[in-house]
């Protein structure tokens, strides 16, 4: 069942599916269709953004341990690129920028991304499976021509996948992408030790340079950016959260960021003056930003790529949710804490089209989340025995 909010948006894509019914009717009698017993090459998708990939970590570790001897290659974008290298479930990883996820103007149309996708036919594939709801991206998984391609419907694009599940809406991403894992394989997944990511030692030098001026305090890391102005929690109660735990806690800041949330980290330390803040966002590439990340006591943040990173690298996060559901996309840690008011209207998970009525400023579901909540969730991480201990 296509689960897209948009009428116009939802009957475009029913339109796609009903030609894609007719074309797949010709094509695939002539393709391979047969799964190997045991997957030797497999391919997987995910494409979009540092939190997609991360909250996908658990199913590609999945694969790994139902198909342990097989060649896992993994598509992503190239922003992802260095994250996937750091997966030891994976062998290979490739990239590929869609026009519709790529920033600044780049990325490459819906013929290109086919093309090289069928270019990979060559490696005849025995598994493909895409961790995105998407018409577009189930098109390129089936262009790699795999003997089995699994993937979501609830995107579109169900007539050229073998295996089309149905995404469960109420369930949290990564227990989604485990699903269909479990349902190509049609077994439980042993359980496995096999860490989610190996940073390099390279990054984590360059970590722990960036880190020296704090060390022997307590490290809170502060992520001001929203990434979209729709999750964006104010950047003065950001200070004000920083500032407290400064004073109270003896904490140093480390002020989270991508190169262009420059304005925001340098905002916060001219606020915090004359006290230490560690501009992170000079932190070169996603390996030392996730190897920066792992030294923290505590990240505070909102819904974002930095807030799923911290936690597959084991360190709590404090976040703060107004539009998106914690359902689906929350931290899974149990030193994890989620800051959030009810409303009616809340969740609505209007990312990418939000309300008119939300539009031009902080929305109510934000805008009611003050300081003090947040502060008290911070400092209630910091005070837990077992972060404590970890850190002795």
């Amino acid at each position: 069942m296509l689960q897209i909010p948009d009428p116009g948006e939802r009957a475009l894509v029913r339109t796609a599916d009903a030609a894609l019914t007719v074309a797949s009717t010709f094509v695939r009698p002539f393709t391979r269709r047969a799964a190997a017993a045991e997957p030797q090459r497999i391919l997987l998708l995910r494409l979009e953004r540092i939190g997609d990939l991360v909250m996908a970590l658990e199913a590609i570790r999945d694969v790994r341990s139902l198909a342990p001897e097989a060649q896992i290659d993994l598509v992503v974008g190239s922003w992802n690129a260095p994250l996937a290298r750091a997966v030891p479930s994976v062998d290979r990883v490739e990239t590929l920028d869609p026009r519709w996820l790529a920033r600044e103007g780049n990325g490459v149309g819906m013929s290109a991304l086919v093309r090289t996708a069928w270019r990979w036919r060559d490696r005849r594939y025995d598994l493909a499976i895409n961790f995105e709801p998407d018409v577009r991206s189930n098109l390129v998984a089936a262009a790699a021509g795999a003997a089995l391609t699994a993937g979501w419907a609830s995107g579109g694009g169900a007539p050229v996948l073998d295996v089309a599940a149905d995404y469960d809406p109420t369930s949290h991403t990564t227990a989604n992408a485990r699903r269909l894992v479990q349902r190509v394989f049609g077994r439980t997944p042993p359980e496995s030790t096999r860490p989610l990511l190996v940073l390099p030692d390279h990054a984590i030098a360059a970590a722990n340079a960036l880190l020296r001026p704090g060390l022997g305090r307590p490290l809170v890391g502060v992520h001001v950016s929203g990434g979209r102005a729709i999750k964006q929690w104010p950047a003065e109660r950001f200070a004000d959260v920083a500032t407290r735990l400064a004073d109270v806690r003896g904490a140093v800041i480390v002020a989270t960021g991508a190169p262009g949330d420059r304005a925001l980290v340098s905002d916060l330390q001219a606020t915090l003056a004359p006290r230490l803040v560690i501009d992170a966002s000079v932190a070169e590439g996603l390996l030392v930003s996730a190897a920066l990340l792992a030294r923290l006591d505590v990240l505070v943040t909102g819904d974002t790529g930095p807030m799923h990173l911290a936690s597959a690298v084991g360190t709590p996060v404090v976040a703060v949710f107004g539009p998106s559901d914690p359902a689906r996309y929350a931290t899974p840690g149990s030193l994890d804490r989620i800051v959030r008011i009810d409303l009616p209207c809340s969740p609505c998970n209007r990312i990418r089209r939000p309300p008119a009525r939300c539009d031009g400023h902080t929305p109510d579901c934000l805008a009611g989340i003050t300081s003090d909540a947040v502060f008290a969730a911070a400092t209630g991480v910091l005070d837990l025995p077992a972060r404590a201990a970890a850190h002795d």
